[in-house]
């Protein structure tokens, strides 16, 4: 994946910069020895690294719109970073940038149950969010599988989801306002403590933007009442496409689960090794969940075992008891765990309209057999959105390359079938040549625009979502 090459005239003043940023922050949030900045030269896409020029930790908007003004003045590039837990390379730095960490961003500022939300500053992790109002009855619900480490930050930027999207909805159905630092150090205040704000749905502009527009220091987010129940139920079948079908008849139905998670034998076997959660020996499993009271529960479940029980399952399994439930999840939860402990391996993530299931899968895997490389698919079935795990193995040369065009395929499938290249982990390094295979030119051209009025100068999170040599000809152009 190439990156664009450095500017020698901001390395050779590496000093002055790190001098400059010293002055408007405390010393030990500017991290500028070779050493030390080796520990932000990539996010979870692993196979590309390089170390920034400087990495900085403010802990309040004030310091953030301070350091951008700083870099905005020298023309230095700005990488901004959440907990560094982007899958697509969204935090990956250049060697003539400054990386913004929000890690010390994590108080938060105010919790109002009346109107039923939080603000809190966006280096503050998706779970903690839940952790600050739990005990008083109410939780956060868009849940990341990285939901433990990722931070806000970083959910806004890529449109995180999780399991329970389908019925929740993803970070955009929960973010009511930002405050956000321009690349000049511009502070303002999008949206609010309210349903909808005037104007133009700025708002919509933003999240999802990954961090081409500007630094989001702090966010207002909707918290949810808990639920008076949930229960699962997991499911096996016969082989990849019944279990699509399975999900596309559930939809079809009208039942609106809080999640139907999907898992296929590579990937059932491996997490059976890995926790011992007790799934069937099948070609697929599904995991579907529902809640409210118990009358509501029994209702919707009774529905949903109908309409797999027409599908043949080589085993249908209601959660009888808590523990019963987290069996039944635990094996999801350690999914990418488990998959790491056999190969190396690239997790993608396109979305695909859900009546496409079937067909989706059995084309992934006569692509398998074409590349000669394994897939283990879980996802989130229930708003198709896919995560196929490629294996590979990243000390042979050639398989990386070999995985990325295997990769790409199953991309363009998900365009073809009329879905999107992303559903949560967002364009960053690792899709951004495939937009023009999404969008037309003058579709793209349209985003460049939105880029241009919020980044005039293109200096924030070079090189991300857009095509390299598009970007490379905007900022020469913006001088």
């Amino acid at each position: 994946m190439q990156m664009p090459q450095p500017d020698p005239a901001i390395i050779q003043r590496k000093a002055e910069i790190v001098a400059r940023l010293q002055r408007v922050l405390p010393h030990d949030a500017v991290i500028h020895e070779e050493h030390e900045t080796r520990a932000y030269e990539c996010d979870a896409l692993t196979a590309y690294r390089c170390p920034p020029l400087a990495a900085v930790l403010p802990a309040s908007t004030a310091e953030v719109a301070a350091v951008l003004k700083v870099c905005h003045e020298e023309g230095v590039p700005v990488v901004p970073r959440g907990s560094g837990t982007s899958l697509a390379g969204g935090a990956l730095p250049t060697a003539d940038c400054v990386i913004l960490g929000v890690a010390r961003l994590a108080e938060v500022i105010e919790t109002n149950y009346p109107d039923r939300y939080i603000r809190v500053q966006t280096g503050r992790t998706n779970l903690s969010v839940t952790g600050a109002v739990e005990e008083d009855g109410w939780f956060y619900a868009p849940d990341p599988s990285s939901q433990l480490a990722c931070a806000i930050a970083g959910n806004i930027g890529m449109n995180s989801g999780g399991a329970h999207c389908l019925k929740y909805g993803v970070t955009t159905n929960n973010l009511l306002g930002v405050t956000m630092v321009m690349m000049d150090g511009t502070v303002v205040e999008i949206g609010g403590a309210h349903l909808d704000a005037p104007g133009l749905d700025l708002l919509g502009v933003i999240c999802g933007s990954e961090g081409q527009l500007g630094v989001v220091t702090e966010a207002t987010l909707r918290i949810l009442p808990k639920p008076e129940g949930a229960r699962p139920v997991l499911m096996g079948f016969d082989s990849n496409e019944v279990a699509g079908e399975c999900v596309s008849d559930i939809i079809k139905a009208g039942v609106l689960p809080v999640a139907i998670e999907f898992m296929d034998r590579p990937c059932i076997r491996a997490t059976e090794a890995f926790a011992g959660a007790g799934y069937p020996d099948c070609e697929a499993l599904l995991i579907v969940e529902v809640e409210g009271s118990p009358a509501e529960i029994d209702e919707q479940l009774g529905v949903i075992m109908q309409i797999a029980r027409r599908h043949d399952p080589v085993e249908l399994r209601e959660s009888q008891s808590a523990e019963e439930s987290a069996r039944i999840w635990l094996g999801r939860k350690s999914a990418f765990g488990a998959m790491g402990q056999i190969n190396d391996y690239m997790c993608l993530d396109g979305t695909i309209p859900v009546n496409e299931l079937p067909h989706v899968l059995r084309r992934i895997g006569e692509l398998s057999e074409q590349y000669g490389l394994e897939v283990a698919n879980v996802f989130h079935a229930g708003d198709g959105n896919m995560h196929p795990l490629i294996l590979f193995n990243a000390n042979e040369e050639g398989q990386l390359e070999k995985c990325e065009a295997f990769g790409a395929d199953i991309l363009r499938l998900c365009v073809e079938v009329g879905g999107c290249l992303t559903g949560e982990h967002g364009v960053g390094i690792e899709k951004r040549d495939l937009m023009l295979d999404q969008f037309a030119p003058d579709d793209l051209e349209a985003q460049l625009r939105v880029k241009d009025v919020f980044d005039p100068r293109w200096l924030l999170n070079p090189a991300k979502v857009f095509p390299l040599a598009v970007t490379q000809n905007r900022r020469q152009a913006a001088g």
